[in-house]
């Protein structure tokens, strides 16, 4: 009897590390591609990390990096207190009007601004795998996952700035979603809970808002 219990115990504990070993695995594979500037995504490479300062990608995936008004080079914190890339404090809530010029992109090298049709390739179920709320150390956010090749890109809720004073609006999530504006006042975005690349819904080019770039 005593054997058989020493038995069934070890089997019990080897089942036990098998299955903690498959959740770390899983676990460790799931890192969106933290080691790497960039991952194709249905057809276009996107860059796996934010925006930061003008010209420089955010440390690692779940950082949200800075936020930027429509064609305008200049990032904001997306925490308090307020404060812009070049330490300016006063918000700007006019709209630039026209495209997002190349000169004001503040994508690294190498990078722009997406497009509508690269946006709305992200949400191409039949070839990406989209999922919301997900938790990546700590922080919530999108997945996208290419169905062919498993690349991941994750893209945190950071905080956006509304368009008048620039005050803070927590975990939204809103990315600016095409480098073409659908009006002299309003541009296309995505956004947690919305998505929107279309003349229908747009929202104010003074918004402050996240930036994932793609390569050029």
């Amino acid at each position: 009897m005593t054997k058989i219990f020493f038995v069934l115990m070890i089997t019990i504990s080897l089942i036990v590390i098998a299955v903690t070993a498959c959740k770390k695995e899983k676990s460790d594979d799931k890192n969106y591609s933290d080691d790497k500037e960039s991952v194709v995504i249905n057809g276009v490479r996107w860059a796996t990390r934010n925006v930061d300062m003008p010209g420089t990608f955010a440390a690692n995936p779940e950082s949200s990096g800075m936020l930027y008004q429509w064609n305008r080079k200049i990032g904001w914190s997306a925490t308090e207190p307020m404060i812009n890339s070049n330490g300016g404090t006063i918000w700007d809530p006019s709209c630039a009007d026209g495209d997002w010029e190349k000169a004001n992109d503040p994508s690294p090298a190498g990078y722009r601004i997406s497009t509508a049709a690269e946006c709305v390739s992200l949400f191409d179920t039949s070839k990406v795998n989209v999922e919301y709320d997900v938790i990546y150390k700590g922080v919530k956010g999108w997945a996208f996952t290419d169905k062919s090749s498993g690349a991941s890109i994750f893209l945190p809720f950071a905080s956006h700035r509304g368009p008048n004073s620039g005050e803070l609006w927590d975990n939204y999530g809103s990315y600016w979603g095409d480098s073409t504006q659908l009006s002299d006042w309003g541009a296309g975005f995505f956004g947690y809970g919305c998505y929107s690349v279309n003349q229908g819904n747009h929202l104010l080019k003074s918004f402050g808002r996240s930036v994932r770039p793609v390569a050029e």
